[in-house]
């Protein structure tokens, strides 16, 4: 997803549309948020992350025991 941030923007460079509620001069801080063109797309975005974040554990337990192993080197002096 793309984001744009701009502070301290000035009213008058807003679009006509985006001006009605505002006073005619001064500055906004902006931002805008592009959408996912659909639901769809921005699943396949989360798979495919998902996808690289896989850990190679198999169960809780594994994990468990690979923490427990983490704790113990840290425990040695």
């Amino acid at each position: 997803m793309n984001r744009v941030i701009r502070e301290h923007y000035p009213i008058e460079n807003l679009p006509d549309d985006l001006r009605l509620d505002l006073p005619a001069s001064g500055r906004v801080s902006l931002e805008i948020t592009v959408e996912a063109a659909d639901a769809a797309a921005s699943t396949g975005q989360f798979s495919r992350f998902k996808a690289r974040r896989r850990t190679g554990f198999a169960s809780s337990a594994e994990i468990e025991a690979h923490v427990a192993a983490l704790r113990d080197e840290w425990d040695r002096p």
